[in-house]
């Protein structure tokens, strides 16, 4: 129950930012996981998702490393056409983050 004098404005507005947060890191697991992504392109998307996961850093700073990061995998050349889908898709959910 809310303190006497305090507003839930904040934290409502707060948790749709969350939710997509947790949405894209959700991605980026499945990225992760997946075996059918060559292991450097795996390796990439745990960094982005760790970058991601820093709670004491900015959330614009953590998404332009997250950004950073997946764009560099996005042009690696034995990346499957469904990771770099996935990649960019991730890529542009975080963009709207911003």
């Amino acid at each position: 129950m809310a303190a006497p004098g305090s507003t839930p404005a904040p934290a409502a507005a707060a948790a749709p930012r969350s939710e997509a947060l947790d949405r894209i890191v959700d991605s980026l697991s499945e990225l992760v996981e997946d075996a059918s992504v060559p292991r450097n392109i795996r390796r990439g998307a745990l960094s982005a998702r760790e970058e991601l996961g820093k709670p004491r850093t900015a959330l614009d700073l953590r998404v332009a490393s997250a950004v950073y990061v997946l764009d560099d995998l996005a042009n690696d050349p034995n990346l499957p056409t469904h990771g770099r889908t996935a990649i960019w898709s991730i890529i542009s959910n975080l963009e709207s983050l911003q």
